[in-house]
């Protein structure tokens, strides 16, 4: 039931510019990432001037939820899903 935790690297991929603003975090293709499971990426903060693009190569810690909070997870995410939905009632026929 305890959590397994294991350290792996990463890449960082980081933009600032007028078009997009973003960070990314890009683990091995061997790591799939299931439901409750998180990741710590190290190092110090990123700071990148404005209209750059960089990639940083780091180390995170991936810790994979059990099986209790990984089904949690997913029945929150459910809840979560049925807030985006909107129902509406019109007073006469579509035309």
């Amino acid at each position: 039931m305890a959590s397994r935790t294991f350290d792996i690297p990463c890449r960082i991929l980081v933009e600032q510019s007028s078009e997009h603003f973003h960070a990314h975090v890009e683990l091995p293709d061997t790591v799939a990432m299931e439901a409750g499971d998180k990741v710590r990426v190290h190092g110090a903060p990123i700071s990148i001037p404005f209209g750059s693009r960089e990639t940083f190569e780091r180390t995170a810690t991936v810790t994979r939820a059990g099986p209790v909070r990984r089904s949690l997870t997913r029945l929150a995410a459910y809840f979560d899903l049925t807030e985006l939905y909107e129902v509406s009632f019109n007073a006469g026929r579509i035309k």
